[in-house]
């Protein structure tokens, strides 16, 4: 079967999250993705660890779970990017590419002759992009900057976390690498309008891409952004209090924890029958959905009392059959072992060279005729350097052995 993507190539010199994620997606749509690596260190989220993946005999490898995550689908070439001869290899396999990716700082690839303006001139249908922490233009464009440092600066923070005046209270920063995560989807959708564009539009010339983690983070704040836009004032942090209606939130069972949204008047009767509490639905201050966001605090402690009451199984139940949205929280090893989770396939198991089997997410993408199911394992560091060179640039055993003299592969 034909995957949607496959015939193009992408050269990805991006490393650790956001650009990986970007080009790892390109792979799981079909696309052949070479991944240039540092000789001898490779990727820096190979360092990440631990966890780190244990080899058929038990042995920690040098594989991290976080690397693990980001680079299925793709194949390792390990350059040198400071040595000339690195340098005019990465040039070599850019005139054959249609997509770089790069998350360097900005002006620094320029130095080696590998910016979109030296490539482009060797390849104009290259569509290249180049992720950084602030974007290529504005004063802060030099400054370093990873994922925590966005999710405060671009508002996540202040919108996530328990009110200032509970315990553990205050602005806190998501269990995930959310800025990361959404800027490689941002990313994605650019790459694939742009290569749209080339491949609709004479003479099919591509062009540049300039995503910032800060700008995808504030892009992210969504209906909490212009909340603040329209209003001029801040969301309260609500924890895990929805703030679209009411009730919509966490409460706790008698044995775990279960999260529940109510988000229109009929199903806040049917809520109402379900939990017991008839007498809510026609008392006049939950009356309506503004209503009740208005006195949440006069109800929330009475569904609070009656939720304890019972186990989360009782209470997931009982709203099931109302059909009012509801799940429980579960912990990880319950997120995999879910029966929706493991029918919709979202755990996958692939062959690895360093065990029979390596377990990972599948892409949550389901296409009706061009099912994603190529799965190959994240490579180990170089091990496609030699096929890659022999076979896309023609590099011969004696060039090859040149170019592990100069170190520059």
């Amino acid at each position: 079967m034909t995957l949607p993507m496959q015939g193009l190539r992408v050269l990805d010199l991006s490393r650790v999250l956001a650009g990986p994620l970007v080009a790892q997606m390109l792979g799981d749509l079909g696309a052949e993705v070479i991944k240039i690596e540092r000789p001898g260190e490779g990727d820096d989220s190979r360092s990440y660890g631990p966890p780190f993946l244990k080899s058929s005999e038990g042995r920690d490898t040098r594989e991290s779970g976080f690397y693990l995550s980001a680079n299925r689908n793709k194949q390792s070439v390990t350059v040198d990017l400071c040595t000339p001869e690195g340098q005019d290899i990465i040039r070599r396999i850019a005139q054959k590419s249609d997509v770089v990716i790069e998350n360097f700082r900005v002006g620094a690839l320029a130095k080696f002759g590998l910016d979109y303006a030296t490539l482009s001139a060797l390849n104009p249908r290259l569509v290249y992009l180049s992720i950084t922490g602030y974007g290529q233009t504005g004063k802060k464009a030099h400054r370093p900057g990873y994922d925590a440092i966005f999710q405060a600066a671009g508002g996540h923070m202040a919108v996530t976390g328990a009110p200032d005046n509970l315990p553990g209270g205050g602005p806190t920063r998501s269990g995930l690498s959310l800025v990361d995560i959404l800027t490689s989807l941002y990313a994605s959708i650019a790459i694939l309008a742009a290569l749209n564009h080339r491949d609709r539009d004479p003479p099919g010339k591509g062009q540049y891409i300039d995503i910032a983690l800060l700008d995808s983070m504030v892009a992210t704040l969504s209906h909490r952004g212009v909340q603040y836009l329209i209003s001029g004032k801040s969301s309260p942090r609500r924890g895990n209090v929805g703030g679209g209606g009411s009730p919509s939130q966490a409460f706790r069972c008698s044995d775990g924890q279960i999260v529940l949204t109510v988000g229109n008047d009929s199903q806040w009767k049917r809520f109402c029958t379900a939990v017991g509490q008839p007498e809510l639905a026609a008392d006049g201050r939950f009356e309506t959905a503004t209503k009740r966001i208005e006195n949440r605090e006069a109800l929330t402690p009475t569904l609070e009392a009656k939720f304890a009451t019972r186990s989360s199984a009782h209470w997931l139940e009982a709203l099931e059959l109302a059909d009012i949205p509801s799940g429980p929280v579960n912990e990880l090893n319950e997120v995999f072992a879910d029966s929706q989770v493991r029918e919709r396939g979202m755990a996958v198991p692939v062959p690895h060279p360093l065990l029979e089997t390596l377990t990972l997410i599948a892409n949550p993408i389901r296409f009706s005729n061009t099912p994603l199911d190529r799965y190959e394992p994240p490579p180990t560091l170089g091990q496609h350097t030699e096929s890659v060179l022999r076979d896309l640039l023609g590099i011969t055993e004696a060039e090859m052995a040149e170019l592990k003299q100069a170190k520059a592969i």
